[in-house]
């Protein structure tokens, strides 16, 4: 991973910035500098399918808008998909590394397939969205809502990790500011990290935004505060990351891509010290009543 200054500029992507035919948004672990994970949004029109090469990454599938079918290794299936990001939890696919998968949407939609270079290779399979795990996490107004996909304890993948998170407006979340970029075992991960956005509309129609923050460490300075609207994209090599600020009337959704090069399969984070004390604070206050966001989610 990077030592470098790094800030705005070549960390905060934005939408359409990196996109490639019917991608809106590609990120490789070329393109980001890094080793292991990746995010493309593919994008198709009713009746409209792609074909994808998976090469040495794992994929998910994971309808954001919209169903699909997904064809790969002699396996079919049919993604009921949903409507949009803020509601409950999509089913999904997993596709292996070295397989040729073919999606196809009748209706046409937006699909985010994450992505993990990779040793093993495991079987196509399908993630019904009643098997998702969701977590209601924090109080008052860092209260949010989490959907955990592909983590270590709800799905197996050889490196690959996603989850996303759904932030009431005028709520914080991914606070407090925590890292993941070195190998301590039993405490801390490396995992490069992908955060893709999108934000609600307002009461007017108008488009949303939020707020993200990054920051290093004495000795691996990085710099970003972005102000993020939907299709943005914030890559996080190493350092605390957080808040990400849901600003008032705009709802916030993300999407968190994470891989790295350790022979454990983990997601253990180390707080920010400076900040850490806030999650005491939570035993004194609720769940913000606004959660959960989608019909029959249980806490």
């Amino acid at each position: 991973m990077s030592g470098a200054n790094e800030t705005n500029g070549n960390l905060y992507v934005r939408d359409g910035e990196s996109a490639s035919g019917p991608y809106r948004t590609v990120i490789t672990p070329r393109s980001a500098g890094w080793g292991y994970s990746g995010l493309r949004i593919l994008e198709l029109a009713p009746g409209e399918s792609r074909t994808l090469a998976t090469g040495d990454a794992e994929h998910l599938v994971l309808p954001l808008a919209g169903g699909c079918t997904v064809e790969a290794d002699g396996e079919r299936f049919a993604l009921t998909g949903r409507a949009g990001v803020f509601g409950a939890p999509s089913d999904f696919a997993y596709v292996p590394r070295d397989a040729e998968v073919r999606i196809a949407s009748p209706g046409g939609g937006r699909f985010a397939l994450p992505s993990a270079r990779c040793e093993r290779r495991l079987p196509v399979r399908y993630g019904p969205a009643e098997d998702v795990p969701v977590e209601l996490r924090g109080a008052g107004t860092c209260s949010r809502e989490v959907h955990n996909y592909c983590l270590p304890q709800t799905f197996a993948a050889d490196r690959l990790l996603v989850c996303e998170v759904l932030t009431p407006g005028g709520n914080w979340s991914s606070y407090p500011p925590h890292k993941h970029d070195e190998a301590r075992p039993g405490e801390e991960s490396e995992l490069e990290e992908i955060y893709y956005f999108e934000v609600a509309g307002g009461l007017d129609g108008g488009p949303g935004m939020a707020y993200q923050r990054v920051y290093g460490t004495a000795d691996r300075p990085l710099d970003v505060l972005a102000e993020v609207r939907s299709g943005d994209t914030v890559l996080i090599p190493h350092g605390w990351h957080g808040p990400s600020m849901a600003v008032p009337g705009y709802d916030l959704y993300y999407l968190n891509v994470m891989a790295g090069p350790g022979a454990e399969r983990a997601w253990l984070i180390c707080d920010d010290p400076a900040h850490g004390w806030i999650r005491s604070t939570w035993d004194d206050q609720r769940t913000d009543p606004r959660l959960p966001f989608g019909e029959g989610t249980t806490r």
